[in-house]
């Protein structure tokens, strides 16, 4: 009993920190993103057989030049300078004509980004003798597999050699003594502290369930070497070298890892499953991002600055080095974990600080970057690139994601590269993705194309109630009897791909006695994504305040004052990791008088069922020719309750359209600095202009006698941890609809969805809290 309460401990905090919000040192989750300058994404071919290992590119040598003064170390689109003189300026020439210029700094480090792979690369100061060249790597030749197979690890902490030298920590993990193995292995890649043998967490987890674990973390954190930024190619690419050199290990399974993750490290699993590792078996990406710029740092066009920067500055206060010029640990900046392997010794985490301080600004760029930029976005948005996926995938998430904010659903019909995509996708917050009710799936597709072998989920009842009462508060729940005990694995294989890939939890919260408990009512499974049955069906702004299903003849307005102080920035009482947790005091606030234009519906005869994207389709007029529009959709019960459902958010200026990629239910904005465009109507004018809101994705029931109620303010108080840099500050906006203005909310109704026939508790559900409606 002792042993099992404090491995409660161990899941409780492991969990807290690999999915926890922005205010929390050393682990922060789900990022935003830094813009970046990267050159397009390729695609990742079969290994190419080099005569030897990528670490060392060809050179040319000849009279002894720069090199006596540093070492140059050329990388993937990089060359990295080490041990030279600080303060000397360094010019990068290419067949002898200079390329780019930078100044080595304080630990004799300089980093060259960007470096269009290829041979005849040289570096030096004023007047020094050239004489040695270097080839730059590209992104699709890769290692021989005798580069991974030399490498050997060990559990504890270990270094694993990347192609271009540089080395990141890694902390094995495994379930028995090294000769009782193979085990079936999954490795946790993200830039928080997984390599920490000390941190707590999903080794924790794994090795309980039969598994091996490596945690890794990324260039330019922890005890890793080489430079931080936020997903940059060479980052996948270290995840590809990772997969290839943990396979190669005597004790994994099949010689095939798979990969797990929340969050931070969900999302990277698709940055490394996009390069093709060869031995990757299966990915199981959680709580993610769609669109680096969309999802969570400039969603509409609005920059969160309430979590997507603070999630950013952690990072980058995590990534300064542990010590400073002169070895000594500092005291600001780098993590702890790293500064007690230093104390303790460890040389080769010393030396991999060295880069540290040629992290780039990732908080200016965001500032400097309030456009989508293709040259520097694409390759931060995984919709882009989710089609190079090949290897068994199960994604799963939820709609109110106060962190990552739970776009993501918008990208699962780009997975066309695997015919093994799943997901389960809920009502809830940050953490609900790794719930107890998603917990038998996981534990099952591991199983399944990980461990191959018969799923069980005998570990995971002693594990379930562990996990879920330090995270949620409550072991008020259930895990269902294995479905496959009588099968052989094949059957048990057959029998899982034979169930329809997409699952909705509905009504998590309401599932049990426990108010909030992280329980469904009821689950319905569909073929493909979005549900193939969807209707989109219009809801016409009308007058009075009315949401009708046909447009008004006569133009109307509704008009409100754009004050983003009008609500509470969050909605929630407590830290952050509060809003997880049962017991959660919500603070859903009306909008101050005037300050929101609401329309609402007529009680529903029926029963209606939406899941899916929505859009809003309003006609605006700003007195300020630009204004920061939120639109939330909420269920008016009748028991004169209402209750939070989804909202989404657009700039006015930026609402061009792709006309290509927009549906009837889902707006695609351009968000290109060259599509930007006041609205029309100026102080006194009546001109409107159309802009489409995008409602983020969500699955609700709206039972008959209830009502649909839009709201339309300035953006605020309804998504907790999320804050807005707003443009809004007290200008006039003016709502037209009916005759020449007919605008409308558009909304997935899914027909045919049998739900229970009375009302869930109000304010049970999680993620969806519950106020009285006030009208």
């Amino acid at each position: 009993m002792q042993r099992r309460a404090g491995l409660a401990v161990l899941l409780t905090l492991g969990l807290l920190a690999t999915a926890c919000s922005a205010d929390d040192d050393d682990s922060s989750d789900a990022p935003p993103v830094a813009p970046t300058t990267v050159s397009p994404a390729g695609a990742a071919p079969p290994t190419t057989d080099l005569a030897t290992p990528a670490t060392v590119a060809p050179t040319e040598t000849g009279e002894p030049g720069f090199e006596t003064a540093g070492v140059v170390t050329p990388g993937v689109e990089q060359l990295t300078i080490v041990n030279h003189t600080p303060g000397t300026e360094l010019t990068l020439f290419r067949a002898g004509a200079p390329t780019a210029v930078g100044i080595v700094d304080a630990y004799g480090s300089l980093l060259f980004r960007n470096v269009e792979p290829g041979p005849g690369y040289s570096v030096a100061a004023a007047d020094e003798n050239v004489s040695i060249t270097h080839t730059v790597l590209d992104r699709t030749t890769h290692p021989t597999q005798a580069f991974y197979a030399e490498q050997r690890l060990v559990p504890g902490l270990n270094y694993i050699e990347m192609r271009d030298g540089t080395t990141l920590s890694a902390n094995v993990v495994l379930p028995g003594a090294i000769e009782d193995g193979p085990y079936p292995t999954v490795v946790e890649y993200s830039g928080y502290t997984p390599a920490d043998p000390e941190s707590v967490g999903f080794k924790d987890l794994f090795t309980q369930l039969g598994y091996a674990y490596v945690g890794v973390n990324m260039r330019g954190t922890g005890c890793s070497g080489g430079s931080f930024r936020y997903f940059e190619y060479a980052q996948s690419l270290d995840g590809y070298d990772v997969i290839e050199a943990i396979a190669a290990q005597p004790w994994v399974f099949e010689n095939r890892p798979g990969m797990v993750g929340v969050s931070y490290p969900g999302i990277s699993q698709l940055f490394v499953a996009q390069t093709q590792p060869p031995s990757l078996a299966a990915i199981t990406p959680f709580s993610v991002i769609d669109d680096s710029y969309n999802s969570t740092l400039y969603p509409g066009g609005l920059l969160n600055t309430g979590f997507a920067v603070d999630w950013t500055q952690d990072r980058v206060d995590n990534g300064r080095p542990a010590i400073d010029p002169e070895g000594n640990i500092v005291d600001e900046g780098g993590q702890a974990w790293a500064k007690d392997q230093i104390r303790a010794g460890d040389t080769a985490c010393a030396e991999n600080q060295s880069l540290r301080n040629q992290n780039p600004d990732l908080i200016t760029e965001i500032f400097e970057s309030p456009f989508y930029d293709s040259a520097q976005s694409n390759e931060l948005s995984p919709r882009l690139f989710v089609d190079k996926i090949t290897v068994p995938t199960f994604v799963a998430g939820a709609w109110q994601d106060e962190q990552t904010g739970g776009r993501f659903p918008t990208m699962l019909d780009r997975f066309t590269g695997t015919d093994h995509l799943y997901a389960s996708l809920m009502n809830g917050l940050h953490t609900d993705s790794n719930g107890p009710a998603n917990f038998p799936r996981w534990i099952e597709f591991l199983d399944l194309f990980v461990a191959e072998r018969v799923p069980t989920l005998d570990t995971a009842r002693l594990l379930a109630p562990l996990l879920a009462g330090g995270i949620f508060g409550t072991t008020d729940f259930e895990i269902p009897d294995d479905r496959f005990a009588d099968m052989t694995y094949d059957e048990a294989l057959a029998a899982f791909e034979a169930e329809p890939p997409i699952r909705v939890l509905f009504e998590q919260g309401a599932g049990n006695d426990t108010a909030r408990a992280p329980v469904p009512r009821f689950v319905e499974a569909f073929d493909a994504w979005p549900i193939p049955t969807t209707e989109p069906t219009d809801w016409w702004l009308g007058q009075d305040g009315r949401l009708v299903d046909a447009p008004e003849s006569d133009n109307g307005q509704a008009a409100y004052l754009a004050l983003p102080d009008g609500v509470p920035a969050t909605f929630y009482e407590g830290n952050s990791s509060d809003i997880w947790r049962t017991d959660v005091t919500w603070d859903w606030q009306e909008p101050a008088p005037g300050t929101a234009a609401t329309f609402l519906s007529d009680p529903l005869n029926d029963t209606v069922t939406m899941i899916g994207s929505g859009s809003a389709d309003l006609w605006v007029n700003s007195n300020l020719g630009d204004t920061d529009l939120e639109v939330t959709i909420s269920e008016v019960r009748p028991d004169g309750q209402e209750m939070y459902i989804q909202s989404g958010w657009l700039r006015a200026s930026h609402r061009a359209l792709d006309d290509e990629l927009s549906t009837a239910l889902r707006p695609a904005h351009t968000h290109l600095e060259s599509d930007a465009e006041a609205l029309t109507g100026g102080e006194g004018e009546q001109d409107f202009d159309l802009a489409r809101v995008e409602i983020f994705p969500f699955a609700h029931v709206f039972r008959a006698g209830s009502q649909v109620r839009i709201s339309i303010d300035a953006p605020g108080g309804n998504r907790p941890v999320w804050v807005f840099e707003t443009i809004s500050n007290g200008e006039q906006v003016t709502i037209g609809f009916g005759g020449d203005y007919p605008s409308k909310i558009v909304l997935p109704v899914v027909p045919d969805i049998e739900a229970p026939v009375d009302f869930p508790e109000c304010g049970a559900l999680r993620g969806q809290p519950c106020r009285p409606y006030t009208g």
